[in-house]
C-alpha cells in the first residue's frame, strides 16, 4: 500500500505540476510535422517565393517550418530608403506588408502547411512606430496614422494606450539597462511603447494573434520581449487560440519563442520567460563564433560539454541559431565574433555543428547581401533593406540553375552542406550526443546514437586518424562533399567496419574540412 500510496501521491503532485506549467511546456513545442527539426529565417521574402519555396524545395528536404518577417502594416521610409527595419516599426494590425497583401499571406500559410511546412510569425507587440514618424498615409497599407498624436485610427491606438505615463526618465527613452522599469517602460530607440497591461491593448494584440493562428501559424518568434513585463505576456499568451485542427492535432498550442538577449549582466535575464515558453539563446552564437575563430584562447575541443554545460539555458527552452538578422549587421548581441554567410568556410561549420548536436531548437539564417561600407570600423550601410526594385518593392527570388539564389539573395539554406545537416539533424533526431573524440585543439568529433557521426578539422594541419562511430557497418557517403544520388555517392566515401570504426583523412586546406554520414547515407 505504501507503494502505491507514494505514486498516487507522486502522480497527484505532477498532475498539478502539468495544470500549472501545462500551457507554458506546451508552447515550447514547435509543433513541426513528421521528424523535421528546424526552421529557417526567410528574412525579408515576399509572401508568394515562400510559398514557391516550401513546395519545390523546404518540404522536399525536410525543413520543419519559416520564421517569416512581420506581416502588419508597418511605416513606410524614405530616408534611410526603405531599410529593412521599417518593418519592425508597426502602423496598424492589417497583414499588409512589404513581403504582399493578406491573401498571399493566407495562400503561402495554406501552401507551406500543405508540404509539412510551419509558419512562425515574428510579432512586434511591444510598440509602435518611431516618435519622429510624422503622420499621413507613409504606410504599407495606406492607412492613415498620427506618431506625433500617437493616434492609429485603423486599430485603434490612441495617447492613452502608450506607457509614457509610467517612464521616469528625463526624455521618455531607456537610459539605463541595469533599471528593469526603464527598459519595459520607456522608448526602446524611440519606438512608441504600448502599455500591455491595459485589458484593451491586451485584447487587441490577442486578435492579431488569433486571426494568425486561424490562418493556420504555428506560433510566434516575440520581439523585444525583454522590453515587455513577462505577466504582460502572460496575460496574452493565455488568451491565444490553439493551433488549426485542419494542419495540426486537437489542443496544440502556439510555439512562443521570445526575443530577450541576454548575454549576462543586465538586470533583466532570459530566465524571466522560460516559463513561457522558448527564449533566443544569444549566448550560443556568440561563444560558437569565438570557437571557430580561435579567438580568445578558445578552441573547438572546449565542447565537449557544450550546451547547459557551459552556462546556457536549459534545452528545454532554448532557440539556437549562429546568426540573426539583427547580429549578422552588427545590431543586437555578439559583436564581431558572429559568424555569417560573409565567412562561408567558418558559417558553414559552425551552423553544421549547431545542426549536429542535439542541443536546442534550431534556426537556419537566409539572408541577402548588401553593400557593406565600414567606417571605423562601423558598417554605415547596416540599414539596407532586401533586394528591390527601383519602386521600392522586394525583388522575387529567382533560382539558378545550380539551386542558388540570384539577385542578391544569398539563401544559406540552400547551401548542399547546410542543406544536407537540416536532413542529419531529423534522421538523428532524439539520439544521444555519443562517442565524442578531440585531439585537444580544434580537431573533434562525435555521433548521434547509432544514427549519424560527424568529425571537425579547424586546426591548421591535416587530420588522419581512425575513430569509433558508433554506427553500424558500410559504405557510408559524406553529405558535405556531396550527397547519396540513387545508389552512388557524389562524395567522399566511408567505410565503416563491422566494428564501428572509420578511418577519417581531412585536409585543413579542403573547401570544406569536415565530414559527416548518418543512417540514411548508407549506400
Amino acid at each position: 500500500t505504501d507503494k502505491f500510496c507514494n505514486s498516487a501521491r507522486g502522480n497527484m503532485k505532477l498532475f498539478i505540476l502539468l495544470a500549472l506549467f501545462g500551457l507554458g511546456l506546451a508552447q515550447h513545442n514547435p509543433n513541426t510535422k513528421h521528424g523535421r527539426t528546424s526552421i529557417v529565417h526567410l528574412f525579408g521574402w515576399r509572401w508568394a517565393d515562400i510559398a514557391a519555396e516550401c513546395e519545390r524545395f523546404l518540404g522536399p528536404n525536410g525543413f520543419g517550418g519559416v520564421q517569416i518577417s512581420p506581416p502588419t502594416e508597418h511605416i513606410v521610409l524614405d530616408s534611410p530608403w526603405r531599410p529593412w527595419w521599417q518593418r519592425y516599426q508597426p502602423v496598424g494590425y492589417n497583414l499588409c506588408s512589404r513581403s504582399g497583401s493578406e491573401s498571399e499571406l493566407r495562400d503561402m500559410i495554406t501552401r507551406c502547411n500543405n508540404v509539412g511546412v510551419n509558419i512562425y510569425v515574428d510579432i512586434v507587440i511591444n510598440h509602435m512606430c518611431g516618435s519622429g514618424g510624422g503622420e499621413g498615409t507613409h504606410s504599407s497599407c495606406g492607412s492613415w496614422f498620427s506618431a506625433t498624436r500617437k493616434d492609429f485610427p485603423s486599430i485603434p491606438y490612441s495617447q492613452s494606450d502608450f506607457n509614457d505615463y509610467k517612464c521616469k526618465t528625463s526624455n521618455g527613452e531607456i537610459q539605463n539597462y541595469d533599471d528593469a522599469n526603464q527598459v519595459r517602460n520607456c522608448r526602446l530607440v524611440g519606438l512608441l511603447d504600448l502599455a500591455l497591461e491595459k485589458d484593451y491593448v491586451r485584447g487587441k494584440v490577442a486578435n492579431l494573434l488569433n486571426k494568425l493562428i486561424d490562418m493556420g501559424v504555428a506560433g510566434f518568434r516575440v520581439d523585444a520581449c525583454k522590453h515587455m513585463w513577462p505577466g504582460d505576456l502572460s496575460a496574452v499568451y493565455g488568451r491565444m487560440h490553439n493551433l488549426n485542427t485542419k494542419w495540426f492535432p486537437s489542443g496544440s498550442r502556439p510555439f512562443i519563442f521570445q526575443e530577450v538577449i541576454d548575454l549576462g549582466g543586465e538586470s533583466i535575464s532570459a530566465k524571466e520567460y522560460v516559463h513561457l515558453g522558448r527564449v533566443t539563446e544569444f549566448k550560443y552564437g556568440a561563444k560558437l563564433g569565438n570557437i571557430f575563430r580561435k579567438w580568445n584562447g578558445e578552441k573547438l575541443s572546449y565542447t565537449k560539454n557544450w550546451g547547459e554545460g557551459w552556462g546556457f539555458m536549459s534545452n528545454g527552452n532554448a532557440l539556437v541559431f549562429v546568426d540573426n538578422h539583427d547580429n549578422q549587421r552588427g545590431h543586437g548581441a555578439g559583436g564581431a565574433s558572429i559568424v555569417t554567410f560573409w565567412d562561408p568556410k567558418l558559417h558553414k561549420m559552425a551552423v553544421s555543428y549547431m545542426l549536429a548536436h542535439p542541443y536546442g531548437v534550431t534556426r537556419v539564417m537566409s539572408s541577402f547581401r548588401w553593400d557593406r561600407h565600414f567606417v571605423n570600423g562601423k558598417d554605415q550601410n547596416d540599414w539596407m533593406g532586401p533586394p528591390s526594385n527601383s519602386d521600392g518593392s522586394t525583388k522575387s527570388v529567382p533560382i539558378k540553375a545550380d539551386q542558388t539564389c540570384g539577385d542578391g539573395w544569398v539563401c544559406e539554406h540552400r547551401w548542399r552542406q547546410i542543406k544536407n545537416m537540416v536532413i542529419f539533424r531529423n534522421v538523428v533526431n532524439g539520439q544521444p550526443h555519443s562517442n565524442w573524440w578531440d585531439n585537444q585543439s580544434n580537431q573533434v568529433a562525435f555521433g548521434r546514437g547509432n544514427r549519424g557521426f560527424i568529425v571537425f578539422n579547424n586546426d591548421d594541419w591535416n587530420l588522419d586518424v581512425t575513430l569509433n562511430t558508433g554506427m553500424p557497418g558500410g559504405t557510408y557517403c559524406d553529405v558535405i562533399s556531396g550527397e547519396k544520388k540513387g545508389s552512388s555517392c557524389t562524395g567522399k566515401q566511408i567505410q565503416v567496419g563491422g566494428d564501428g570504426r572509420a578511418h577519417f583523412k581531412i585536409s585543413n586546406r579542403d573547401e570544406d574540412p569536415f565530414v559527416a554520414i548518418h543512417a540514411n547515407s548508407k549506400l
